[in-house]
């Protein structure tokens, strides 16, 4: 039989018992730091705000040119204030983001098993570069082919010499680029996602399986809705890499149930 101090220090941190009241300063606390990462963060794209702005904008200049649209890309601003609150909006979780994840970890911990805390930083490296991988794929990939696709629509409006033009804002084209790297990223997160509901109890690793055939038509929906145009290429690439994110959700399952085997066999 196992000692008590064996299991004791197995058992969630349930003994040190937490009012309403310490859980909120709890969470005001880590929401001030993950605040302070996010400051830190915005301080940085400040600095390098115009370089952070040449990049984002790439993906629509080259599709721009690509096209063989005339004259140059343009980001329009409307108010004397669009270039600094532009700018600002630079600003957002990318580069906090480790901070972020490490504090929402370090709430929740004290409910986890002493073995299970060991997962933390595994966790924090894992989930920013699955995130960070979620930006790469919508920079690299959805970019390019959205766009093409977008200026494909413009020119020409039957022979009464009307014809459509894109002159976006400042203000349209930081929303719906970081919005779109924000919620790739996002996705990108599913086998982590996922690995907690297995770590909780709340899904099982077969559950997960029986259920890969639904997912997989869903990620195929899914692919065809945020891949707009009749390429096929680019709706293969975005269903494909959520397919392989679903079925590593399920392998990182199946590793955490033996782990969670072998601690209750203990």
């Amino acid at each position: 039989m196992t000692a008590p101090t064996d299991l004791h220090a197995a058992d969630p941190e349930a003994d040190v018992r937490m009012t309403l009241w310490e859980h909120l300063a709890e969470l005001r606390n880590r929401l001030v730091r993950a605040a302070l990462g996010l400051l830190g963060g915005g301080i940085f794209c400040w600095v390098y705000r115009v370089e952070i702005l040449a990049w984002l904008v790439r993906p629509y200049e080259n599709g721009w040119h690509e096209r063989g649209l005339p004259g140059q890309p343009e980001l329009q601003t409307l108010s004397p204030a669009d270039v600094f609150v532009g700018y600002m909006q630079l600003s957002r979780l990318i580069l906090a983001i480790p901070i972020v994840f490490y504090q929402l970890w370090a709430f929740i911990s004290p409910g986890l098993y002493s073995r299970e805390k060991r997962f933390i930083l595994p966790f924090v490296f894992f989930s920013t570069g699955l995130f960070l991988s979620g930006v790469a794929f919508a920079y690299y990939v959805a970019f390019p082919f959205t766009f093409r696709y977008f200026f494909s629509l413009l020119g020409q409006v039957g022979t009464g010499g009307t014809s459509l033009t894109q002159r976006p804002t400042l203000e349209f084209y930081l929303d719906f680029s970081t919005q779109m790297l924000l919620a790739f990223g996002f996705v990108f997160e599913l086998p982590l996602f996922l690995a907690f509901l297995s770590l909780a109890g709340i899904v099982s690793p077969k559950q997960l399986l029986k259920f890969g055939r639904w997912a997989i038509i869903l990620s195929f929906v899914v692919g065809a809705v945020v891949t707009p145009g009749p390429e096929v290429t680019s709706q293969l690439a975005v269903s494909g890499a959520l397919i392989v994110l679903y079925f590593l959700s399920v392998g990182v399952a199946f590793l955490i149930g033996d782990r969670r085997k072998s601690v209750s066999e203990d």
